[in-house]
């Protein structure tokens, strides 16, 4: 059995869960170095915007540790090298870039080489105790969205596994569930990985949260027939105007809910606003392999000749957005004004020191 996050620093190694072998197999992955931890997030071992962020933060404790003999200069640059490389796993989530930065932050002040494993380890495990408070206010100010019985879909996993440990978009779901407000989930399988049908439904069992699965096709079928309350989607990147990029089919559940005049609501936390990128026009997409989509389970069910485009998110326009949630809470349109007000505000700080214990496991 396995705890309550997918990730976690334990004998001087980053222990990540294996989320490609769920739900058949529950199986631990264990990363010595930063080279392994980059393999793991390409692999999609650990993915979600913040989960990735996280692990990317361990990797450069990885990477510290094996060049803290080195004087100061030349481990910096090593760390400065692991970084560059661990940013270009995934180019899409936003999360993954604030995460190496604050990390760097941390490294630039350290004054001696031998010191900067520990001062980097406690900045990782403070990011971790910070995403965990984070998506608990996100689902605090979500579940307060929802009415008694709401019938609500999501889409691609967005909980435990995508976050240190409770969820963002999932984390409404869990709040709005432990507050007992009767809630029904509808989950979409998510094409071509699979990630609603293998961890959402996963996750739901788990929490106890009554659910059904659905394919992905059937989202306006349900719409239509008066059998959904409300949509709630995580983010991997939000733009200032409010665009929002996620899993690809995003974009299209958005539509569909305009045309069945049901809420459209996007679970994020503020790390994930980039008010750097104008809109989601330069939100970069990031093209996954082609046999995500001509094999399942490893079984080819496509023609070898077939051209393929795999791309892993999309851009839902900020105009079908009805709410974005927060820690800082619900910011309504236009996104523009009310991200610029929440994010400096609400954005987690650089990580301090702290002497307090990483998460046993």
């Amino acid at each position: 059995m396995i705890g309550d996050a997918p990730l976690w620093w334990e004998d001087g190694a980053l222990c990540l869960l294996d989320q490609t072998g769920l739900p058949q197999e529950v199986r631990t992955l264990r990363c010595a170095s930063w080279e392994e931890v980059a393999d793991a997030i390409r692999a999609l071992r650990v993915r979600g915007a913040p989960a990735i962020g996280l692990a990317a933060a361990y990797g450069l404790v990885l990477a510290a540790r094996a060049g803290a003999a080195r004087p100061l200069p030349e481990c910096l640059e090593a760390l400065r090298r692991a970084a560059a490389a661990l940013r270009t796993t995934r180019p899409t989530a936003v999360n993954l870039g604030w995460a190496i930065d604050r990390m760097l932050e941390v490294a630039g002040a350290c004054r001696d080489a031998p010191s900067l494993p520990q001062r980097l380890l406690d900045a990782a495990n403070a990011m971790a105790r910070a995403d965990l408070e984070t998506n608990r206010r996100i689902g605090e100010h979500g579940a307060a969205l929802l009415g008694a019985g709401a019938r609500v879909l999501t889409y691609c996993n967005t909980g435990m596994l995508a976050t240190a440990g409770y969820g963002t978009a999932f984390g409404v779901l869990r709040c709005a569930h432990e507050q007992g407000r009767g809630i029904h989930v509808i989950a979409c399988e998510t094409r071509p990985v699979l990630q609603g049908a293998r961890l959402t439904a996963w996750e739901l069992l788990r929490a106890g949260i009554p659910a059904t699965l659905i394919t992905d096709n059937a989202a306006g079928t349900l719409m239509r027939g008066d059998g959904v309350d409300a949509v709630i989607v995580g983010a991997d990147r939000i733009a200032a105007n409010g665009d929002v990029a996620n899993k690809v089919g995003t974009y299209t559940l958005a539509v569909l809910a305009r045309a069945h005049k049901i809420p459209f609501y996007v679970a994020a936390p503020l790390s994930t606003v980039d008010l750097a990128t104008a809109s989601g026009d330069a939100i970069p997409i990031e093209e996954r392999r082609s046999e995500e989509i001509t094999a399942i389970g490893g079984v080819r069910v496509a023609p070898v000749q077939i051209a393929v485009r795999n791309p892993a998110f999309d851009i839902t326009p900020h105009r079908l957005v009805t709410a974005i949630i927060t820690e800082a809470g619900v910011i309504r349109p236009p996104y523009k004004d009310g991200l610029r007000r929440a994010a400096p505000a609400g954005a987690p700080p650089v990580p301090r020191r702290s002497r307090s214990a990483p998460r046993a496991r």
